[in-house]
């Protein structure tokens, strides 16, 4: 089988010099190369490359995405990039930009699989044959899931086949539109020893004797216009004397497999070097012609028996050198997993039976599935199908705590197929739900590095089309946790989408009508005070979709942090000029049923709306009666035991400690700054020097007409600072960077 397309590091094993270097050559070649008159790159300078980094070099470009016809221009330079071992896998080449760039090096190897575009395998075969070299030196050519365009296999009246690359070792063509001429020559190849026609259109298996003396591998997967009697088919493939891999196997799952039961029923005699043996998919495999073939070949190492119903057998748990494909078990399912990379039908049917076995895995931490179901998820990323059961196999692998044990890098990568998946299928409702539910994990969420931004809209987008109770609260509390982890400039581009807050919202909305407070509400305002930090827009956004309108303050503190938040904004505080408003907020300040955090947000908003008073637009009466109450709750406030809210910085603070502001203004910038302070006091303590508050605390100090209370409470932040400065680490110079938000 082919190697895995997919390579993984463990945390163990940092990623080799060699691999980083190539990755930022990769996206760094528009700054490394001069562009020539036809568009194609060339490298301005470079050292002779050993062969080996040469051939690296294209598969990572091929491998990144970054390989095309302009840039592999830069292996025209034949002389410092040498290749052997080419792979353009997958990338949009033009047969003129192959036929420059890689034909004139003396290759042994060629992957072209898969190739969009023009490219065929005719302009590969007329290409490679155009070089003496490359007709003796090539050992291994695959074409596979590529138009070989036969009509055009003909140059200056000379026919190009493959028998012209003499050197052909190995040579797959699956899912090509090979017919029975081109197979028989190729079967004059006189070195060929493996061949791959599987899903082609071949009706005749005649011309396989052409190499019956030198054939070692044949795969045969779904030859379904094959037209040959079984018995026919059976008397060539034992005449394949030097024939060791034998597949057969078809994901039809349909019955018509009398061929197969002759071979496995045949005895001994036919075949009898076989070491390994694929009938995956047939149906009318029984236990019995298993059991008879297996007993029959002691060297069989193995066997593939997926989607047959016969992975059963007792003859099969007694080999130890035997590995099987099936689906009876663990074993046998990861084994399918890693032999079928590349049939997306099987690679589903292994999933199916991984998810049932799954279920059962409550508290067993297995990065090596779940290494297996990534690399099913990557390699079939557009099919829905491997996707719905693959995202299921991951939430059962990584639910509650068995994430915590899985390798980061790992949880990474299979979040990011995840935010892939939902991001390809929007509209399928039970994907979204189960990528939803992988998402919902304190690990993740918490500790591996991933897209959050993204994460966030993609969940966003999903909630806007969903009421179910408990995936709304899933969908809300990984919204909020993913907001507080985002950027200032995330958070403000995110915060500049409307409906982001029309769905916050609306979910909020739906609480109070209720009179419900539960968690879903609490993460929704958690989420929507994140979003309000220091964002203008979203602040404007919060007032356009009438959230200034809720009267929630009193259930929970948390609409009157994203209100306090939207009072900070002085061009929206005009806004806010609503005396019954203000009213509430003023009720919420102190009394025996109402919350320190409520009161706290609440003496956040009173403060910053009378802080300007030319801004103020109502009767100066209600500013100095709601100064004065200001003022006197505040004295009543005891400190919380527990952290009651987190900063980012304290410059929303600073007009708010200017020795003109009103007595109850400055109190309530310095309580707040007192009580960070007091719990975390190496973060704000560091953060007040470095923004420059502690120069405005001295001054407020030093004032005359600083009212006693608030010159207290400064004088002990300087103490605290003073403090700090004393008995942290000297050699710290600047704060902890991290975006910390508010809860």
């Amino acid at each position: 089988l082919p190697p895995s397309q997919f390579l993984f590091a463990e945390e163990s094993c940092p990623v080799a010099l060699s691999e980083l270097c190539l990755a930022q050559v990769c996206l760094s070649l528009d700054s490394l190369c001069r562009t020539q008159p036809d568009g194609s790159l060339r490298l301005s300078w470079a050292p002779l490359l050993p062969q080996e980094m040469a051939d690296q070099l294209l598969h990572k470009m091929a491998a990144q995405g970054t390989l095309n016809d302009r840039t592999v221009g830069i292996f025209r330079s034949c002389e410092q990039l040498r290749l052997r071992r080419a792979c353009v896998r997958s990338s949009p080449l033009s047969a003129e930009a192959f036929r420059l760039a890689l034909c004139p090096h003396r290759l042994q190897e060629l992957d072209a699989s898969g190739v969009p575009g023009g490219l065929t395998g005719a302009h590969i075969l007329s290409g490679l044959a155009s070089n003496p070299e490359c007709r003796a030196s090539l050992q291994r050519l695959t074409l596979s899931r590529l138009q070989l365009g036969w009509t055009s296999l003909e140059v200056k009246e000379e026919q190009v086949g493959f028998s012209s690359l003499q050197g052909l070792r190995t040579l797959n063509l699956a899912n090509t539109d090979l017919t029975d001429p081109f197979l028989e020559d190729i079967c004059t190849l006189p070195k060929l020893e493996v061949l791959d026609i599987s899903s082609t259109p071949v009706t005749e298996l005649s011309a396989l004797l052409g190499c019956r003396l030198t054939l070692r591998s044949l795969t045969a997967h779904g030859l379904r216009q094959l037209d040959m009697s079984p018995a026919r088919v059976i008397s060539i493939l034992s005449q394949l004397h030097a024939l060791r891999h034998l597949d057969l196997s078809d994901d039809r799952f349909v019955s018509g497999d009398e061929a197969v039961r002759l071979l496995l029923e045949g005895g001994s005699g036919i075949l009898p070097a076989l070491v390994s043996l694929d009938v995956s998919g047939r149906k009318k495999v029984t236990e019995g012609a298993v059991t008879a073939f297996v007993e029959g070949r002691r060297g069989l190492l193995f066997l593939g028996l997926l989607a047959t119903g016969a992975g059963s057998c007792d003859v099969l748990s007694g080999n130890n050198n035997l590995k099987v494909a099936g689906e009876a078990n663990e074993k046998q399912i990861c084994e399918s997993l890693r032999r079928y990379r590349e049939r997306e039908c099987f690679t589903r049917e292994a999933l199916v039976h991984l998810y049932q076995l799954t279920n059962d895995m409550y508290d067993q931490t297995r990065p090596d599935i779940l290494k297996l179901v990534l690399g099913g998820m990557q390699n079939y990323s557009e099919s829905l199908h491997v996707q719905l059961v693959a995202s299921a196999c991951v939430f059962n692998l990584t639910n509650q705590d068995m994430a915590v044990g899985m390798p980061h890098p790992l949880l990474s990568a299979v979040v990011h197929q995840v935010l892939e998946a939902m991001r390809s299928f929007p509209s399928h409702q039970q994907l979204q739900k189960n990528c939803l539910l992988v998402l919902c994990s304190d690990t993740i969420l918490q500790d591996v590095p991933f897209d959050r931004f993204e994460a966030a809209k993609l969940v966003m987008n999903w909630l806007s089309g969903h009421v179910d109770r408990t995936l709304q609260r899933m969908a809300v509390a990984v919204i909020s946790i993913l907001v507080a982890k985002l950027s200032t400039e995330q958070t403000t581009q995110l915060g500049a989408d409307i409906f982001i807050m029309k769905q916050l919202l609306g979910i909020v909305q739906q609480k109070a009508m209720a009179g419900v407070v539960d968690s879903t509400l609490k993460f929704a305002l958690s989420a929507l005070w994140n979003l309000t930090d220091e964002t203008p827009t979203a602040s404007r956004h919060f007032i356009q979709c009438q959230g200034l309108e809720l009267r929630l303050m009193n259930m929970v503190p948390g609409l009157s942090v994203v209100q306090n938040n939207i009072a900070e904004v002085e061009e929206l505080q005009a806004d806010m000029m609503q005396e019954d408003l203000l009213e509430h907020v003023v009720t919420l300040l102190q009394g025996p049923q109402v919350e320190v955090g409520v009161s706290y947000f609440a003496g956040g908003i009173l403060a910053h709306l009378t802080s300007r008073q030319d801004a103020w637009t109502l009767d100066q009466g209600l500013r100095q009666t709601i100064l004065e109450q200001l003022h006197a709750a505040i004295l009543t406030w005891a400190l919380p035991e527990r952290e009651m809210v987190s900063y980012r910085s304290f410059r929303p603070f600073f007009s708010l400690l200017q020795t003109s502001q009103p007595a109850g203004v400055q109190l309530w910038a310095v309580w707040a700054m007192h009580l960070v302070c007091t719990q975390n006091g190496v973060q704000y303590c560091h953060m007040l020097q470095v923004e420059g508050a502690v120069e405005l605390l001295k001054t407020l100090s030093s004032d005359l007409d600083t009212h006693s209370n608030v010159r207290g409470m400064a004088e002990s932040i300087l103490g605290m600072v003073e403090c700090h400065q004393t008995t942290s680490n000297p050699l710290r110079t600047q704060t902890e960077k991290g975006h910390h938000g508010r809860s």
